[in-house]
């Protein structure tokens, strides 16, 4: 039913990015500045080769000046990039500039598109996301307590927001708010565009979490009697909500691909430590242990390869696919943790050095299980789908029995 075997199109675009992967992302790898990413002069002209080589931004459209691909071909390409922490920037295809720049090109108008999206995609300027508040869960965006409140043509909006990722820097933020606390659930939310000069909005501090890897940080922000004109209002009033699920779905599909990057790479660290490291008279290969190691961690790379290719084969036929993308983020999230372990361990206390890039990795790892909502709350989503539709074929079938 499925063939996931790479067209010619596809193989060609893969082979151009492993070779600027080799060539020109891992070298540089070395000079990533922590929270900060790498230094302007370097990355630029990374990006110029991507962009020379047809490769940049593969989640926009060739409008855009990106590759207009399916999800499949994202998802092929965002396995490549995924192996280096600092791939994605070079690409331009790095959270929350990726997603934020798909809600814009669904729901900006061609104002907003003009202003914010276009130098955006560019790689010119930074933006942040602002949903997530430390007072409520953050993996149900309906329990938001921030507000915006309509005065003449402005919107006053007030927040206390945290985990805005990519705030230092960022030229402009999505907020999402409330703006009809009444309505129905998934219609009491709005987007706004803030930019980061406004008065109204402040960064608070930048939130010491683990992990290096996130130019801009984790930022606790506020948004105080922040006044925004009418026209910074991204679709209509109330749609946050379904703007929030329209850059999640194919963020964790790109997510779960880069972490399956990153759990090759660290499988073939294990793999080339443990052919040269030598145990008396043998090499640690030669250890049951070690076997087991890496036949566990193929195993388990290769299923949440194919599991995650099936989800975005399924969004590629117009679906979407909820389920597949739950089973995606919390199997594919704990696969990249499993790896990652397991090649520490077969390292020993070199694994724990900055000699190996695995000790970073790790700590930039732990976040996946927590981010784009924990894995505990997609477990929900998938087990209460699966018996709601069980319950619909008993309904269907006549059938009298209790399930």
């Amino acid at each position: 039913m499925f063939d996931f075997s790479p067209s010619e199109e596809q193989a060609e675009m893969l082979a151009k990015a492993e070779e600027i992967m080799k060539v020109h992302v891992f070298p540089n790898e070395k000079y990533m500045v922590p929270h900060r990413g790498l230094p302007s002069e370097i990355l630029k002209p990374l990006q110029e080769e991507v962009k020379k080589q047809g490769l940049w931004a593969g989640h926009l459209s060739k409008e855009l000046g990106g590759m207009g691909m399916g999800f499949l071909s994202l998802g092929l390409l965002s396995e490549v990039i995924g192996k280096s922490p600092i791939g994605p920037y070079v690409f331009g295809s790095m959270a929350p500039d990726a997603g934020n720049g798909e809600i814009l090109w669904h729901a900006a108008t061609d104002e907003q598109k003009g202003k914010y999206l276009i130098p955006l995609a560019n790689g010119d300027i930074r933006s942040c996301f602002a949903m997530t508040e430390p007072e409520v869960s953050g993996s149900d965006p309906r329990m938001l307590l921030g507000r915006a409140v309509k005065e003449g043509d402005e919107w006053i909006i007030n927040a206390h927001k945290w985990y805005t990722t990519g705030a230092v820097g960022a030229a402009f933020a999505i907020v999402m708010v409330v703006t009809d606390p009444d309505a129905a659930p998934h219609n009491r939310a709005s987007m706004f565009i803030v930019e980061t000069d406004n008065p109204g909005y402040k960064i608070v501090r930048e939130v010491p979490v683990m992990g290096d890897h996130y130019p801009g940080g984790h930022c606790e922000t506020r948004f105080t009697n922040c006044r925004v004109h009418e026209s910074k209002i991204l679709g209509k009033r109330g749609e946050g909500f379904q703007l929030a699920q329209l850059r999640l779905g194919p963020g964790r599909i790109t997510h779960a691909m880069r972490w399956l990057g990153v759990s090759q790479r660290a499988l073939n660290i294990m793999i080339e430590y443990a052919m040269e490291k030598t145990v008396g008279e043998k090499t640690l290969a030669d250890d049951q242990l070690i076997q087991n190691f890496i036949a566990d961690s193929a195993a388990e790379i290769q299923a949440a390869r194919l599991m995650t290719l099936q989800a975005a084969w399924r969004m590629d036929q117009g679906e979407q696919a909820r389920n597949e993308i739950s089973l995606v983020k919390f199997y594919g999230a704990n696969v990249l943790l499993n790896v990652l372990d397991r090649s520490m361990q077969a390292l020993g206390l070199l694994g724990l050095t900055h000699d190996q890039l695995l000790e970073g990795l790790y700590r930039e790892a732990r976040a996946a299980r927590i981010y784009d909502g924990a894995d505990e709350v997609h477990r929900m989503v998938v087990a209460r789908n699966l018996i709601k539709q069980k319950k619909t074929e008993a309904f269907t079938n006549g059938s009298a029995k209790t399930v």
